[in-house]
Formats: structure tokens, sequence, C-alpha cells
């Protein structure tokens, strides 16, 4: 089995076309919009032309089937809504060049998987999350995205790109390449990481109601400032988890919706996103009892109301053992001594993948480690470098 670096360049460059942002490499291709289904379209005719058997679900992951049972591989094609043209589409398109030179070889059986909205428009990992059956598609298809459009109305995008369910019970396993999304390879001047697990994720959102009032005339001891309240909650946090967290725990306030926001008002509400990433389930667990003590604690303080809503969470996944072997003895072949173990603190559809096969990833470096941003690449060695990897691991299993 030979792959073509060339040929696997052409097709990673020419998906990047669709969504072009016109600043350097960068895509626009958030799952469902214009973009993203005309990728999809051309990725499908891509798995015909390469003698796959072309099948789209419901939710539009994208599916080329060889005859079962067979290895499956892949990653997604949507992107952030500014993304890097590598984050996802790297591994759908390695995955493909690695399926047509099995085909060309006469085997081993490889077919290959676009997931849809991994990137989270409509929740987190969604198309993977609904094919692993952990999501019901009825019970996500009311999320709304920041625009109000929800998920249902968003598939109808798709059109006559739905064939039908694709039974997981045909695959052997899956192998997911990606790039790291961060600095640990580059830094040491390495090409490959083997992953062996993938952190858990939790994130739960909170609002903080005061009392809105005039800006001028409210004197700082009588107010009841939601956004300082947050800002309180966000050092007490930092303060309480010191003693519970490691080097690789990662906690973050990310979306903020401050109400009225306006100048010459003391916002009244503020409602945000609190999520935080960890390899161990009890150190999670612990984050969440400590994450809702403290918005008690500030809020009690301060004179507010606080409500959390419904927790989002997912595992630490281990990777197959035998899946990270074959990948393990593929890196010491294409690049003896620049590889690693490592975790993943990016999360990834073969979370999900893992609930129902053996699963396992592999990393290439990001320069600067910068990913969700137009920025974001990889040298064309080191991606050649994943992609032959994935051949040797393939052809020892």
């Amino acid at each position: 089995m030979k792959v073509d670096a060339a040929r696997f360049l052409r097709d990673l460059h020419e998906l990047r076309n669709f969504g072009a942002s016109g600043v350097g490499k960068g895509v626009v291709r958030p799952a469902f919009s214009d973009a993203d289904v005309a990728a999809r379209r051309w990725l499908a005719g891509r798995f015909a032309e390469a003698g796959l058997r072309v099948e789209v679900d419901a939710m539009g992951n994208v599916f080329g089937l060889a005859d079962a049972p067979s290895l499956l591989m892949g990653s997604h094609s949507d992107s952030q809504p500014e993304g890097g043209w590598l984050d996802g589409a790297l591994g759908v398109i390695a995955a493909l060049e690695v399926a047509r030179a099995a085909r060309e070889a006469g085997g081993p059986a490889v077919s290959v998987v676009s997931f849809q909205d991994e990137e989270g428009r409509f929740g987190g990992l969604t198309g993977s999350s609904v094919w692993s059956g952990y999501t019901p598609l009825p019970e996500v298809d009311g999320i709304a995205d920041h625009g109000g459009l929800t998920l249902r109305d968003a598939r109808q995008a798709l059109g006559d790109l739905v064939t039908g369910d694709v039974n997981p019970a045909q695959f052997t396993g899956f192998i997911e390449l990606h790039i790291e999304q961060g600095l640990t390879l580059a830094a040491a001047g390495e090409q490959i990481g083997v992953v062996d697990a993938i952190v858990g994720v939790r994130q739960i959102p909170i609002t903080l109601t005061g009392q809105q009032n005039h800006a001028g005339t409210t004197q700082m001891h009588l107010r009841r400032d939601a956004f300082q309240g947050l800002s309180r909650f966000n050092t007490t946090l930092n303060d309480r988890l010191r003693n519970v967290v490691t080097p690789t725990t990662v906690w973050t306030i990310g979306q903020v919706d401050l109400h009225p926001n306006a100048s010459s008002i003391v916002p009244g509400r503020v409602t945000f996103s609190m999520q935080w990433r960890d390899g161990d389930a009890d150190r999670l667990r612990r984050m969440e009892r400590i994450v809702r003590d403290c918005a008690e604690e500030v809020a009690g303080d301060m004179g507010l109301g606080v409500e959390f809503g419904p927790m989002w969470e997912l595992e630490p996944t281990a990777m197959d053992t035998r899946l990270r072997t074959a990948l393990e003895a593929g890196a010491e072949t294409v690049a003896p001594g620049k590889w690693r173990r490592m975790h993943s603190g990016a999360l990834h559809d073969a979370t999900n993948v893992a609930r129902l096969m053996p699963a396992a990833m592999l990393f290439v470096p990001s320069i600067g480690g910068i990913s969700h941003a137009f920025e974001e690449d990889t040298d064309e060695e080191d991606l050649v470098a994943g992609l032959r990897v994935l051949a040797e691991a393939v052809a020892r299993l």
C-alpha cells in the first residue's frame, strides 16, 4: 500500500476553497452553511470516485463505505466561524487517501467519514454524538444557534444529500488524524503525537442577577452590579482551584451575555459559560463543586441571584491499546525519535466513537500552537508524515 502525497495535498487544498476567508489559509465553513454543504457534496463525489459507497445520515455525517468489515477513519469538515484550513479537514482527506491507497493495493478495507458540527454550532461534537447514540436527534433538533436557527431547520440545507442511517457494527475500529492545536510538538521539535487519552469536559451556563440601575446616580456601595459579580467570581474561582488542579487542567469563562449592555446602566444580569477540562473524572467532579460553591458564595455576598443551567459533560476517554500500538509503530518508522505519547486537551469525535468501537488518535504539529483562527497552519512535510503514519498503522492492523 503506497499513499500518494501529492494527491493528498491537492485534495486538502481543494477542500480549503469551500468557504475560503480570503485571509491566509483561513476558512469560514460553519456546519450547515452553504460552504459546508457544498464541501460535503464535493467530499461525497471524492468518496465515490475512490470506489467507496456514499451514505449521508440525517445529521449530515458523510460516509464513504468499503466492504464490511472495515476500519473507519476520518474527522470533520465543518469549521469554527473563523477557522483554519486543517482543523478536521486534515483527518478526512488523509483517511480518503489511505482508503484509496488500500483499494489500489487490494486491501485492507478502509471506510471514511466526515462528521457534522464537530465545532458545536448546535452543541458540541453534534454529528458523532447523535451517530454514537449518546444524544438522540429529537433531543438536539430544538437547539438553536446564536442567531436563533434550530438544528431541525438547519438540517434542511442538506436536501437530497441524505440517504439513510449507517450501522456502526460494520466497523472494526476508528482512527482520527488531527492537528495538535497546541504547542507541545512544535516546541519539542517533534513530528508526531500518538494520543493516549482525550480529556473530559464539563460546561455549565451560569446567570447572576442584580438590579439594573442608573450608572450616574447609583452610589457604588448601593449597587447590585451583575458584572462585578462575574468579576469577583472569576477571581475567587482562580484562588479556590489553585490546590486542586494540575498543570494540564484548564478552565474558561467564555460566552458572556451582559444585560442590558449599555454604557450608562448598571448591569442587571449576566449569563456566561463556565467550562473546565481535565483527564481525571474525580477532579472534574471536585471542580464542579467548587464552581457551584463560588458562584453561590459571591451571589450571597453581593446580593445577587444565581441560576445554573443544564451541564454538558463528556468523560475522559482512553484510546484503544491495539490501535495505539499500531500508530506508535508507524510513528517510529516514519519519524524515528521524533514522536511522543500525549493527551489531547481538545475534544474530538473520537470521544463519541469510542462508545461504539476501539478508537485511537494521531497528532501532527500546529505552527505556533495556533488553531481556531485564520493563521492555523502546519508544515506540509508534517502533514505528509501524519498521512504516512496512518498508512503504516493500517498495514500493521
